[in-house]
């Protein structure tokens, strides 16, 4: 199992990546949360709304996500990030797998 860490302008973005993620079945679920934060950005300290999309998904699928979360994401930088799951209850990991291609 890996997670998507895809930092987005707002809620209505984040949800918007989900569901083509979903609709594409390269993730099994996601979490939006909400969250503020803090970083240079062209020489300026930034604080923005942001929220946060965590994507489950397996290994061979995170290729393809980053494809589709550039096409549709609305940061010249975003972030996109790949996490290891170390261990996962194996009831979810099998409904995770079932889930996606």
């Amino acid at each position: 199992m890996q997670l998507a860490y895809i930092a987005c302008r707002n809620s209505k973005e984040a949800e918007k990546i989900a569901k083509a993620l979903l609709s594409k079945k390269l993730i099994a679920c996601a979490n939006i949360l909400p969250s503020t934060s803090l970083y240079f950005w062209k020489g300026r300290l930034k604080k923005t709304k942001e929220s946060i999309l965590i994507a489950k998904t397996t290994a061979g699928n995170f290729a393809a996500l980053e494809k589709t979360v550039k096409a549709l994401h609305s940061y010249e930088l975003p972030l996109i990030a790949q996490l290891n799951v170390k261990s996962v209850n194996k009831e979810f990991k099998k409904w995770l797998e079932k889930q996606v291609k």
